[in-house]
């Protein structure tokens, strides 16, 4: 087999290999054994035809298709192990020369691991983040906490106010005409989350149980659903129910049903303490995000388009998968959002584009620092890889194969290089 490997733009190459006539003649032969049971011809029962009589038949064009596909594999892996490629995206294979009893020529491009050329990264500046806990805050922590505990209760002797939880049958209509989507029967609305369009809940308020109302309301121009934008729309609403919620008193009491503090003082202490420790990590991620960001925008590469799609394609089925545990279907996550896969493509390229660069940049700082990860480092992973899995350590050793292995290194490395750069970095 002879490999010609041709530079091209972008990191990309193209592979030009020959495959030599015998070995052709294997793809004939796993053609026509893969094919025979399918071929008639009279006289011969399916399976027993001579393979010169096929092809003098139908020619020996009928089995090239699968003498093709049956050599391409092999050859094109053989040609990147030889010429030590690292490939970072799917071949785009091109048959250049096929023909009974001659070399089969064939070109695969394919993108490679681009080249990183590493500028400042060391002592970059980047703004200070403040990080302080107000009575403000502390407020507001608490105040999410008495809504989790509220009770809803049943309101008979007054109409709507904001803030209540209703129960509502309603049906919308576009020029008299019901469209689809807008019908709903116990539907439960909270007035002032501007969940619905427009000023629907404002619309509500002074309404009693059992009130028919007729709402007038305008969809937005942007709206998800495109035959409704812009479109004026009645409703015609019944209410059924009217609930409040009952929040409980900030006190001592309080305190103790919700932590393990018997005072309030020392229960807001906690809650600070909390939140202090968030902020304090929301900064550190910010710190890393800002220094990684001017280290990228200091280096230079040359990243190719079918790396970027072969990770949009990657995030695109990981983000689908995720969903499905959530009970949601990639159709379902369109309707509810007015995506397509055509927006959640471009909105994933963006970020694969982002992800590729922040890891091809820590690869090189860790190579130019000698970073390494330690057996201690890689069993620390692999035991926490356990406890999320609730398997035995050795089991996990064992289940875990060495290309894996490599791969949980290369992270434990990146994350080393990214703390560094971090500790570096001087905020003015």
């Amino acid at each position: 087999m002879n490999v010609n490997v041709e530079t091209l733009e972008k990191s990309m190459v193209k592979l030009t290999i020959e495959v030599d006539a015998e070995r052709f003649e294997e793809g004939m032969k796993h053609a026509y054994s893969k094919n025979k049971n399918k071929i008639t011809v009279p006289g011969f029962r399916k399976g027993r035809v001579p393979r010169q009589l096929i092809e003098k038949t139908y020619g020996a064009e009928i089995f090239y298709e699968d003498a093709v596909n049956y050599i391409i594999p092999d050859a094109y892996d053989k040609a990147i192990e030889e010429n030590n490629l690292e490939v970072v995206s799917r071949p785009e294979v091109d048959v250049q020369q096929v023909e009974k009893g001659k070399a089969m020529i064939f070109t695969a491009e394919v993108a490679v691991k681009p080249e990183v050329t590493l500028g400042e990264y060391k002592g970059i500046e980047i703004e200070k983040n403040d990080i302080d806990v107000t009575e403000e805050d502390v407020d507001a922590e608490i105040e999410k906490i008495r809504d989790k505990n509220s009770r809803l209760i049943d309101v008979t002797d007054r109409a709507v106010e904001n803030n209540d939880q209703v129960v509502i049958d309603f049906e919308g209509f576009i020029d008299n005409e019901p469209f689809e989507g807008g019908k709903s029967e116990n539907y439960s609305l909270t007035i002032g989350s501007h969940s619905f369009i427009d000023t629907f809940e404002d619309q509500l308020i002074g309404k009693n149980i059992g009130e028919d109302i007729e709402i007038n309301v305008n969809f937005p121009e942007d709206y998800q659903q495109e035959d409704l934008q812009g479109k004026p729309a009645l409703f015609k609403v019944n209410i059924k129910e009217i609930k409040f919620k009952e929040l409980p008193e900030v006190d001592d009491e309080f305190a103790k049903d919700v932590s393990e503090f018997d005072t309030l003082d020392e229960y807001k202490q906690d809650v600070k303490a909390k939140l202090l420790e968030q902020k304090e990590n929301a900064a550190k991620s910010k710190k890393q995000e800002d220094v990684l960001q001017k280290v990228i925008e200091n280096a230079s590469m040359e990243i190719a388009d079918p790396m970027i799609d072969l990770q949009a394609e990657n995030m695109t089925q990981d983000f689908a998968t995720r969903l499905q545990y959530q009970g949601l279907s990639l159709e379902q996550y369109f309707g509810f959002t007015g995506q397509n896969m055509a927006t959640l493509k471009d909105t994933m390229k963006t970020d694969a584009e982002k992800r590729i660069k922040s890891r091809l940049v820590l690869e090189a700082i860790a190579k130019a620092e000698n970073i390494q990860a330690t057996d201690e480092e890689l069993d620390e992973e692999l035991k926490k890889m356990a406890e999320a899995y609730k398997m035995e350590i050795e089991k996990i050793k064992e289940t875990v194969g060495e290309e894996e292995k490599e791969s949980i290194k290369d992270d434990i490395k990146n994350r080393k290089a990214l703390d560094f750069i971090t500790e570096q970095a001087k905020e003015v």
